[in-house]
């Protein structure tokens, strides 16, 4: 059956008009270049000994590694890539858990005010962080979080409520309905139904939000430059100002760490790729 599946799309692609054709692969060389030339540029810059020197695309004379070694030697830049993760990946985990139960229960169970609950997850997307300042940060204070991990891991995992909640509640939409009646008539209550047959289905959209939450928690700087200033309770990108003083700026150091940062987000995407891939294609349950 896959066998004929993976046909059938040859057979579209291959359809296609010619000029419908010509105007996809050019979108996607576009696209391609859009992504790649930035990332192309730092890696070149970082192996600069001054970039300013040579800006632009121009290949270095000699290759300057001294950035990645001082960010390695100097920064201790392992230190602040463990603050990342462990805030980040607490933050993911904690706040995956409660949107995908909560989602369960949007998309599967009738109550009063559903439509209102929706409504209400979905406008925290354009609600800007600027806005929550003074009231996070007051509450912050008020907890006796400020300068700790708890304090961004508290952040963390109210951020990015709407974008989790949509992608797996679009996700649980495609789940059948059959297979929880079974679940239920086989004595599974909600919380079971859900563990042992909802969330193994679910697991592409679940992980998709999972690693879309990760790539915003990671890249975050507004929150972790403002409850944080422990110098070694730092993230990776609040370290990224530490190039910068009123008077010079370390452009060899920071596009060096710039890739350094840039790495595990990419090394992420790599691993979890097959899960964006299922759940953008609508899941892996038809009915």
């Amino acid at each position: 059956m896959r066998n004929r599946g993976k046909k059938k799309q040859g057979k579209g692609v291959q359809s296609m008009p010619a000029g419908t054709r010509i105007v996809t692969y050019l979108c996607l060389l576009w696209a391609l270049l859009v992504a790649l030339v930035p990332l192309v540029w730092l890696v070149i810059s970082s192996l600069k000994k001054d970039p300013l020197a040579r800006p632009g695309f121009q290949l270095p004379e000699t290759i300057c590694l001294d950035g990645y070694i001082s960010t390695f030697r100097d920064l201790h830049v392992l230190r602040y890539f463990g603050n990342s993760l462990f805030i980040a990946g607490v933050s993911v985990v904690i706040s995956v858990v409660m949107i995908s139960m909560s989602a369960y229960v949007v998309a599967r169970m009738e109550f009063r005010g559903k439509g209102l609950v929706s409504t209400l997850l979905y406008s925290t997307m354009f609600i800007p962080a600027t806005a929550l300042t003074y009231p996070v940060y007051n509450l912050v204070n008020r907890l006796h979080l400020y300068d700790t991990r708890g304090a961004l891991i508290l952040i963390y995992s109210c951020s990015g409520i709407a974008v989790s909640f949509f992608v797996i509640k679009n996700y649980y939409d495609n789940i059948p309905r059959d297979l929880e009646e079974a679940a239920r008539i086989d004595g599974c209550g909600y919380a079971q139904t859900w563990a042992r047959v909802i969330f193994p289905i679910a697991r592409p959209g679940i992980m998709t939000a999972a690693v879309l939450a990760f790539l915003n928690n990671w890249n975050e700087y507004y929150w972790a430059s403002l409850v944080m200033i422990t110098r070694e309770k730092l993230t990776v990108p609040a370290l990224l100002s530490t190039f910068t003083t009123a008077f010079n700026t370390n452009y060899n150091g920071l596009f060096s760490a710039m890739v350094i940062i840039i790495l595990p987000p990419i090394v992420l995407y790599c691993l979890f790729s097959k899960f964006f891939i299922e759940a953008l294609s609508g899941g892996a349950v038809k009915g």
